[in-house]
């Protein structure tokens, strides 16, 4: 459940209408937390799949499983940027916007997480050999992770509502 992709289960996540539903389909299918969010919006955003899967795989565990920022909410700051990113260095107005997205994120986030850092979510300490596998007896992946890749998706598909094709 910690970032080990399924065979074709690309195909079945894309044919669900809810990205949310997406997302914590494709996370119990056994992709990262980051790769879930991203992918889970990848269609609206005329993006491949298997780019977005690409793209996020670095952002799984806190990042390569360094248990810093949660990596659904880093494949949720993915579709911000996707979303509403600046092309033009010089178009501020497009980075202002995403950055205030970004920011009212991970205030939606922490009012129901209380943080965005994924060994504070799992109470555990993921990049040390010791406690990953405690995570993974203490079945984390499959019982806390799921509610975050669902909070993220839903909180990033609220901001991006009308914005997202």
């Amino acid at each position: 459940m910690d970032g080990a992709g399924a065979p074709n289960s690309s195909m079945r996540v894309n044919s669900m209408t809810n990205p949310t539903d997406r997302a914590v389909s494709a996370f119990q299918d056994g992709f990262a937390c980051s790769q879930a969010v991203l992918s889970a919006f990848a269609s609206d955003l005329d993006l491949p799949t298997d780019l977005a899967l690409k793209l996020a795989a670095p952002f799984g565990g806190g990042i390569a499983r360094r248990g810093e920022m949660c990596g659904a909410v880093s494949g949720a700051l993915l579709v911000i940027g996707l979303t509403t990113g600046n092309v033009a260095a010089q178009d501020q107005e497009a980075k202002d916007r995403t950055y205030a997205l970004v920011r009212e994120f991970i205030v939606r986030f922490q009012a129901r997480h209380s943080t965005i850092t994924c060994r504070e979510l799992l109470d555990c300490d993921i990049s040390v050999p010791a406690e990953l596998q405690r995570a993974r007896d203490a079945q984390l992946f499959a019982n806390v992770c799921p509610k975050l890749v669902r909070s993220a998706a839903e909180i990033v598909g609220e901001l991006t509502d009308g914005t997202v094709r």
